[in-house]
């Protein structure tokens, strides 16, 4: 054992307790694995729901809360919860506003979400489903279906928790949130393995001095492995494959979120953001929204994913201007 655990399986539900516990004035637990906030908003408002596996605190669970999340649905380490484990999720947050579900595009919870959506259905609970598709390392251009969703969910979490606060359709939820999603980027750098909790086995192996551009969520590969470089040639080069993608324009805004992934010190993301705001303003871009936090991690994994975004004056407003208290996300708004 190398992590301080109890039973490797009773990790989700005793990291689930022990988060409730430490935040009782947001968020609570309705059920076995699902999260809600402790002071639900009012049914004529659209609740905003999202799954994923443990393993990655604070993701997702950690954005429940007033203007944020309503609702996470939470599976065993690295894996997606089940359908009927979202189907009861869903019951519980029914209401005729309707709900959205976000979904990060991994086989595991595409399936779990199109099943329960399904029962959903059925059982007459209005929902619709939107995915997240960010990672670019299957190539600039790849069809989003071909792209996993990595750490730009969570500001998406934002956007629509603050719209539907305000009142907003799920018709216009979902516009709001397709607009965000087909001009947000994430490219994730790798430098070391991680283990898996339960049973201390390697996800990847990266030897010393070695890094990859591309990893994925669980740092699988992804674009090619490298000698360890300079954090500015490192910022540098991932800016320029994200500009590759997104293309924005002279003047336009954007969102720059440097997401720490376990074991990389707040030092070296500083000193990476400082790279890549400088590279975007001397492209001629406004950095309208920005921020360093560990928001999805990957165990002990060093690393960091760039989050880049193309942003409309709407996702701003949602983004820095509405409040939320979810527990890593706290914003007071304006």
């Amino acid at each position: 054992m190398t992590k301080f655990i109890n039973s490797p399986e009773a990790v989700t539900a005793e990291l689930l307790e022990g988060y409730v516990l430490a935040y009782p004035d947001q968020v609570a637990l309705a059920a076995e694995n699902i999260v809600v906030r402790k002071n639900p908003k009012s049914e004529d408002k659209v609740a905003i729901v999202t799954l994923g596996g443990s393993g990655h605190e604070p993701a997702l669970s950690g954005f429940v809360g007033d203007g944020m999340l309503d609702c996470s649905v939470v599976g065993d380490v690295f894996a997606a919860p089940g359908a009927q484990r979202l189907f009861q999720a869903l019951q519980l947050m029914k209401r005729e506003a309707g709900i959205l579900l976000v979904v990060l595009n991994h086989s595991g919870d595409v399936m779990s979400a199109n099943m329960a959506c399904q029962l959903a259905e059925r059982a007459g609970i209005k929902v619709r489903k939107v995915l997240t598709y960010d990672d670019v390392s299957a190539g600039i251009g790849a069809p989003k279906e071909d792209r996993r969703g990595l750490a730009g969910c969570v500001p998406l979490y934002k956007i629509l928790g603050a719209a539907a606060d305000e009142g907003r359709s799920l018709d216009e939820l979902v516009e709001i949130a397709e607009r965000y999603t087909a001009n947000s980027a994430t490219l994730a750098v790798a430098m070391r393995r991680c283990t898996h909790p339960q049973n201390d086995a390697a996800i990847t192996d990266l030897p010393d001095g070695i890094m990859e551009i591309g990893a994925g969520q669980h740092g699988e590969g992804g674009g090619g492995r490298k000698p360890l470089v300079s954090a500015d040639a490192t910022a540098a080069e991932m800016v320029d494959l994200l500009c590759q993608q997104l293309q924005p324009k002279a003047g336009s805004k954007l969102m720059l979120i440097i997401n720490g992934v376990g074991a990389t010190t707040h030092m070296e993301l500083n000193i990476v953001f400082r790279k890549a705001y400088k590279e975007l303003v001397a492209r001629g871009y406004e950095i309208a929204v920005s921020r360093i936090q560990e928001i999805l991690t990957v165990q002990e994994q060093a690393g960091f994913q760039m989050v880049m975004a193309v942003l409309d004056d709407d996702h701003i407003n949602y983004l820095k201007n509405k409040p939320s208290n979810a527990p890593y996300w706290v914003e007071i708004g304006r």
